[in-house]
């Protein structure tokens, strides 16, 4: 009966919906507004409806009507970039031209595909002779309107979520028009973002070789290039890229980002000031600039470049949040009460307001706010954990695959094999457990060069999982069964040919991607003289600093309490098993011994890579080489205590923490501390 009912309501509220937009394309927004009005008293928060109604109070001019329809769209999909659009065509009807062009941009930023939006901000570049963002505005009106009717449609709602429609009809056209590259790089598009990298890459290739003169969709192909790691090839596209259009300040500025990305930091800066000496406003520039800085050491002009940048957009939240994240700046009260303004506006996406609550859980947490300070904590981390596809099940099955498939029996049956080199150093574990520091102290060592967290091994593990969705199970890590020692060898001999590019002229060199540790023997299987180092820090600490760090992207587990409590446990029992099956591969290195006892870990951690003692290593705050990861300013000064028990001020929060961590690893003084 209930089953009928529901079916009944959904007919209805269908039937009601279409009336209500033919209404609206007919002009009728009287008779528009009626309908919605009965479809909202039954469901409030329906998307459709109050879009439709806020479009529908605006033609009436009830505009204070409007703007409560839109901002309660927004408090609902805040990332819907139609939603921006109309809030623009209100503040335009309304006479606040610079308001409503705000808000344009930002529909456009969200959602590329809204013709209008680029036509107002077309007119209004023209008006005030703003004449690259004239020109900008203008092609992509052009683009869009050269588009055929059921392509834009597929954009406009590939762009605010709609995957499974989007990918019908996109699949239908290309039946019709198989080579239409704009339609192949949007199947493209919703491949990655469901995971298939593979056919969103050979998608784009195709569609490339067909309209090679097309610069987004060249950008789109260096994009994938990049998240799959293929740097040398992404360089490649940026290059060409460039050179077809050396005027176009965006591919400048991705080629700076890549060229960071390859360690040439110098070298990205003069390329970001030249790009900012034609377009001085560029907030997104001075950002990457203030990056590149604080990787080379050079904090006080990262802090001016991330100043400027918000100076020139309030609302940019990921200047405010790269403060935060050196670690050692200090807000000011202006600053923190200008962030508390911005995370309490309706119209600001999802991306800016998390920046900002991290950003504001720093500031706060300076000044002793500690419940405002957990406060953003906790509304940043929601933020990226309802964005996130994260499942604590599905981990914990992925990392059980390993034990399961790993054995004695595993390693016995394959026997010796693998690319016979000692150069890597792995450095591996949770993220925030301490591995920047370990890298410090080992590139300050003459024999040693320091790189980044490559991305290779996981890139090869990817490789090995078939055809299956990034992230699940797949044929990983069972397809390692049939791995022959031809190809154990190839595949260790181009780990070390395809990092060569982040090397110098050591001997060794370290990989300190924390999450190597799922493929520990993946990694013994291709180069089984490679070196270990696992390490680990004290649960609470760890888990508490992993959850108030905002992850560029790879560490979805750290975004619930629950989540990165359940992690952690997973984590030692896997490490426990790789101990147990490969028995002194892996030295385990605790950042509490390090901060005790310096001198006699670092002897011990040289002893276990065969090196001799150098008293560099002590000194390595010294040590001037590139650090990217959120410990940068950290490992610059010499050890310290600042990082121990920075979870206490916070322990009343943290039950869920408590509740998820095995008991066994803590302190009992600590359980009854959190069990107040």
């Amino acid at each position: 009966m209930k089953e009928d009912q529901l079916n009944t309501d959904e007919t209805t509220l269908s039937i009601d919906l279409i009336d209500a937009t033919e209404a609206v394309k007919e002009s009728r927004f009287a008779d528009a507004l009626n309908l919605l009005s009965i479809i909202l008293k039954e469901h409030p928060d329906h998307i459709d409806s109050l879009y439709l109604a806020a479009v529908s109070t605006r033609y009436l001019k009830k505009f204070d009507d409007s703007k409560k329809y839109i901002e309660n769209l927004m408090f609902i999909a805040p990332d819907m970039g139609r939603a921006y659009q109309e809030l623009g065509h209100l503040n335009r009807d309304m006479g606040n031209e610079e308001k409503a062009v705000v808000h344009y941009r930002q529909a456009c930023e969200l959602n590329p595909a809204l013709l209008a939006a680029w036509n107002s901000l077309y007119k209004y570049f023209v008006k005030n002779n703003n004449k690259p963002a004239a020109d900008h505005a203008l092609e992509q009106i052009n683009k869009l309107q050269s588009l055929p009717g059921v392509l834009l449609y597929i954009d406009q709602i590939l762009n605010e979520g709609r995957l499974g429609l989007a990918e019908d009809k996109c699949r239908h056209f290309l039946t019709k028009h198989p080579t239409h590259s704009y339609a192949m790089s949007l199947l493209a598009e919703i491949a990655n973002r469901l995971g298939y990298f593979d056919d969103a890459e050979f998608l784009l290739e195709k569609a490339v070789e067909f309209k090679p003169d097309d610069g987004d969709l060249r950008m789109k192909y260096a994009s994938i290039l990049r998240k799959k790691q293929k740097f040398t090839k992404t360089m490649e596209q940026v290059n060409i890229l460039c050179d077809k259009y050396p005027k176009n300040l965006t591919y400048q500025a991705q080629k700076a980002s890549e060229i960071m990305q390859n360690g040439g930091h110098e070298e990205a800066i003069v390329l970001l000031d030249d790009i900012l000496s034609k377009n001085p406003f560029n907030f997104s520039t001075l950002t990457s600039r203030g990056h590149a800085q604080k990787t080379l050491g050079r904090t006080d002009q990262a802090i001016k470049s991330y100043q400027s940048a918000y100076q020139i957009k309030p609302d940019h939240g990921e200047a405010f949040f790269s403060l935060a994240n050196l670690k050692t700046y200090s807000f000011t009260s202006n600053e923190l009460d200008s962030m508390r303004e911005q995370v309490g506006r309706v119209d600001l996406s999802l991306r800016d307001k998390a920046y900002f609550h991290f950003a504001l859980t720093q500031g706060c947490e300076v000044n002793g706010e500690y419940d405002e300070a957990f406060f953003h904590l906790e509304k940043g981390n929601k933020i990226k954990n309802d964005l996130s596809q994260y499942s604590i099940e599905r981990m914990e099955k992925e990392l059980q695959a390993q034990i399961d498939v790993c054995d004695e029996t595993f390693f016995k049956d394959l026997g010796s094999g693998g690319h016979n080199t000692k150069d890597p150093i792995f450095i591996l574990g949770l993220p925030r457990a301490g591995s920047t520091l370990i890298e410090q102290i080992l590139a300050s060592h003459s024999m040693i060069d320091g790189t980044l967290e490559l991305p290779n091994i996981l890139s090869i593990a990817q490789s090995l999982r078939g055809d299956d969705i990034y992230g699940k199970l797949g044929n990983y890590p069972k397809s390692m069964k049939s791995l022959t020692l031809e190809q154990r060898e190839t595949l260790g001999r181009g780990f070390i040919e395809d990092t060569k590019m982040h090397r110098k002229d050591a001997p060794m060199f370290t990989d300190k991607m924390p999450n190597n540790f799922r493929h520990i023997g993946l990694i013994h299987l291709i180069m089984p003289n490679a070196k270990i180092i696992d390490a680990r820090r004290y649960p609470l600490d760890c888990c508490f600093s992993m959850f108030k760090q905002l992850f560029a992207q790879g560490q979805e587990f750290s975004y619930g309490l629950a989540e990165a409590g359940s992690y952690y446990n997973n984590y030692v029992q896997l490490m426990n098993h790789w101990n147990g099956v490969l028995p002194d591969k892996i030295l385990r290195v605790n950042n509490e011994d390090i901060i005790e006892d310096l001198e006699g870990q670092v002897k011990r951690m040289l002893e276990f890579l065969e090196l001799p003692y150098e008293e560099e290593c002590i000194s390595f705050h010294e040590t001037d080489r590139l650090v990217r990861t959120a410990s940068s300013e950290q490992v610059r000064r010499p050890i310290n205590k600042d990082g121990m028990e920075r979870w206490k001020p916070y322990s009343k929060h943290l039950k869920p923490l408590l509740n998820s961590l095995d008991e066994e690893l803590l302190k009992p003084e600590d359980i009854a501390l959190l069990n107040q």
